[in-house]
């Protein structure tokens, strides 16, 4: 009858016609072969792109806080000669997230000895050749005394305690100036600077003359070198400016100055 779809045989095998038209339909509705590995592979992808994003997340969380330096310590001959602000601590500097390794802080040493960076002070024991041109009876060899003075003809004592040999000279042209010499030049220099002492864990410890740039291992030389029992790796430095005494271990590459008193200690093992 017309409008009424036949009934076929379940046994009857498909006509090419409908096997076409059973595939086109699965094609069209994308369960095919193709269509799965394609899915499967779009979702692959979308995992490998979250991993990704979840592992620059992770490290930019990762990123260090910044790092504050420790304020630098001093050493003897800014507590000596740098006055108070030698011993107020910096305030420590915040430095940004480095991507190296800071670099290591410098051993500390004492200042220079004579001819350093550093302007030598006199003190007691030093032996100064003054100077004062057209004046012979003035320019003399001079000692500083206990007291820390030098005493010229004419002006009487003058102290040299803690002053340079340019500051000495121009505190001695003022006081010939005041009714003395019309136009006084003078010219100071060091003739031999004060000793310097070595006591402990040495062949033989006692008061040495200084030698001009001079390392604790040079001292120890002139000491007749370390005893058996002496521990060789660093010493304790004593160093006194206006009645003012610091003490600090140093290594043995540490210049030493004049009047420094140093101490080597016995090792235990």
């Amino acid at each position: 009858m017309l409008g009424l779809a036949e009934e076929r045989d379940p046994t009857t095998p498909p006509t090419p016609h409908e096997s076409g038209r059973s595939e086109g339909l699965l094609t069209i509705s994308g369960v095919n072969s193709l269509t799965i590995w394609c899915g499967a592979l779009m979702r692959l992808v979308r995992f490998l792109v979250s991993v990704v994003i979840a592992a620059a997340a992770a490290g930019c969380a990762g990123v260090p806080a910044p790092v504050v330096a420790p304020p630098p310590a001093a050493d003897l001959d800014s507590l000596m000669y740098g006055g108070k602000a030698a011993f107020v601590a910096a305030e420590p500097a915040v430095l940004p997230a480095p991507a190296a390794v800071l670099p290591v802080p410098a051993a500390v040493l004492p200042g220079p000895a004579p001819g350093g960076d550093l302007p030598y002070t006199l003190d007691s024991s030093d032996r100064l050749r003054v100077v004062v041109f057209g004046q012979d009876g003035l320019s003399n060899t001079y000692i500083v005394d206990a007291s820390g003075k030098i005493t010229l003809p004419l002006i009487g004592a003058v102290s040299a305690r803690g002053c340079t040999t340019t500051q000495l000279a121009q505190t001695i042209a003022d006081r010939l100036r005041n009714g003395y010499v019309r136009e006084p030049h003078v010219a100071i220099e060091v003739e031999t600077y004060r000793p310097f002492f070595i006591l402990g864990e040495v062949i033989a410890p006692g008061q040495y003359p200084y030698v001009p740039n001079m390392t604790v291992e040079t001292a120890v030389a002139i000491a007749g070198g370390f005893s058996p029992r002496a521990f060789r790796y660093d010493v304790s430095v004593s160093r006194s400016s206006m009645g003012v005494t610091a003490r600090q271990r140093v290594p043995l590459i540490a210049p030493v100055r004049p009047g420094d008193t140093i101490t080597v200690i016995e090792r235990w093992f």
